[in-house]
């Protein structure tokens, strides 16, 4: 449904605000919310709280980094319905979403504004603040100098508040339109999980069982493979390629040695079948040294080590950068004999080798890595290179439709999430009358189409195996 207009307007006074409702008045913020002063002195409350993405969301107290629990003492208490805002590194950071509401008590950093509502309904304060939060507000107090706000700095801050029936109202009516919103959101959500765990079957599936479902099939003779076709080799990747190691960082080199510099690639710049090239930095290296340490085209580089999901995760190096090199951190594997670096590189990108990797890795905390010796000692479903090749023609048009799909579903999300800032902002500054609005009116569904049309294109594609 279309939302009316108030039937009389004035202007605010305020250029950010414009025209708002006749009948609504601006009040100053010290008149509407009392700061919050009280101390965890003594560790009177532990439930910890943090304020992330718009929302405050409890933490565990024992696994804070680098804090002790007395460090806790100098947190501030806060209550069911304060207001927190985060006024904080104003001038680096214009994207963060500073406000949120509080739904229980708990203790949260000293470093952030929090505040009690007195005189003006909790929600549509809740509201209104990320109306102001989305009109970059706080970014232009203070001459837009400030790195961050206290409470002084906020006293004379225009809070625009309608009558108290109306505010009751609006976040009424908010709360079950943007329920709706968040709703559709999740869904969408939900459905780049599945289309994603789609994504990682149909890898599996092709580069160890193949294309055709009636061809015979063979035990592997490893657990982590299962069965593979039977006309298929299965061999140690080391008879069928060799590895290169890349250049230390920061290797010392003698005062009459020649070094150049070269652009060299770290394992950020190795994501799951593609390469990162936006921030590629240089390394010093002995000219002795480029032949044995430049990349050519067609390496598969592969990870050695960093977080579970970058081990071993592999692409294809195509050229990109002349003259580019590779730390250490990451190999280099020179596929031959038959063996396709899309191939090689596709096979990393499955279960099976993931299973591997993590099998044959040394793991530390959540980091893990893996030995160029137990690379090379993976084994490798190897089909002719006409199979090869004709596997991955088909598997690359069912990741294209599987990606377009993704693509169409995130930019419903963002546009859902445009219309739910678009809706709290209207609402709250009186760009819409919701005064007529209750719970049992039809109300419009947006983006249900867009959601329909994403599902049903999953529908067609098989859905999740």
């Amino acid at each position: 449904m279309s939302f009316p207009k108030y039937p009389e307007y004035r202007d605010s006074g305020v250029e950010w605000l414009g025209e708002v409702p006749q009948h609504w008045c601006l009040q100053p913020f010290f008149s509407l919310f009392e700061e919050r002063r009280d101390a965890n002195t003594g560790m009177i409350e532990d439930n910890l709280l943090s304020l992330s993405f718009g929302r405050i969301v409890q933490k565990d107290l024992e696994t804070q980094d680098g804090l002790l629990p007395a460090s806790f003492e100098t947190y501030q208490i806060v209550q069911p319905g304060d207001i927190v805002l985060r006024l904080t590194d104003l001038q680096n950071d214009k994207r963060s979403l500073r406000s949120a509401i509080v739904p229980e008590r708990g203790i949260i950093t000293s470093a952030y504004l929090a505040v009690s509502p007195a005189g003006i309904n909790k929600r549509f304060a809740h509201y209104l603040f990320r109306a102001y939060d989305l009109l970059k507000v706080f970014y232009s107090m203070g001459g837009g100098l400030r790195q961050s706000l206290k409470y002084s700095d906020m006293k004379w801050l225009n809070v625009l508040v309608p009558t108290a029936d109306e505010q009751s109202r609006i976040a009424a009516f908010l709360d079950h339109e943007t329920g709706k919103i968040d709703a559709l959101i999740e869904a969408q959500r939900r459905l780049i999980e599945l289309l994603k765990e789609k994504r990682q079957v149909v890898i599996s599936h092709a580069v160890t069982k193949g294309l055709d479902p009636n061809v015979p099939m063979k035990d592997s003779g490893v657990e982590w493979l299962g069965e593979v076709p039977a006309h298929w080799a299965v061999a140690a990747l080391r008879w069928y390629a060799t590895v290169q190691g890349g250049v230390a960082k920061g290797k010392k080199y003698g005062p009459d040695e020649p070094v150049v510099l070269r652009p060299y690639l770290r394992v950020a710049n190795v994501q799951d079948g593609h390469l990162d090239l936006s921030e590629v930095y240089d390394v010093p290296v002995s000219l002795t040294e480029l032949n044995r340490y430049e990349l050519r085209e067609g390496d598969v580089l592969m990870n050695e080590g960093g977080d579970s999901d970058k081990l071993g995760r592999g692409a294809v190096w195509q050229g990109q950068i002349e003259g580019c090199l590779h730390q250490n951190h990451v190999f280099a594997i020179r596929p031959s004999r038959g063996l396709s670096a899309n191939w090689l590189s596709m096979f990393t990108r499955s279960d099976s080798a993931r299973a591997y990797f993590y099998l044959y890795s040394k793991q530390s905390t959540n980091l893990a890595s893996i030995s160029s010796r137990n690379v090379m000692s993976c084994l490798v479903p190897i089909p002719s290179p006409k199979e090869q090749s004709e596997i991955l023609e088909q598997l690359s048009e069912a990741l294209v439709r599987i990606d377009e799909l993704v693509s169409k579903t995130d930019r419903a999300i963002a546009l859902l999430l445009e219309r739910r800032s678009a809706l709290i902002s209207a609402a709250v500054t009186g760009k819409i009358d919701a005064r007529a609005w209750s719970r049992g009116s039809e109300a419009e569904k947006p983006g249900l189409a867009m959601v329909a049309e994403a599902s049903a294109g999953y529908s067609a594609q098989g859905g999740a195996q």
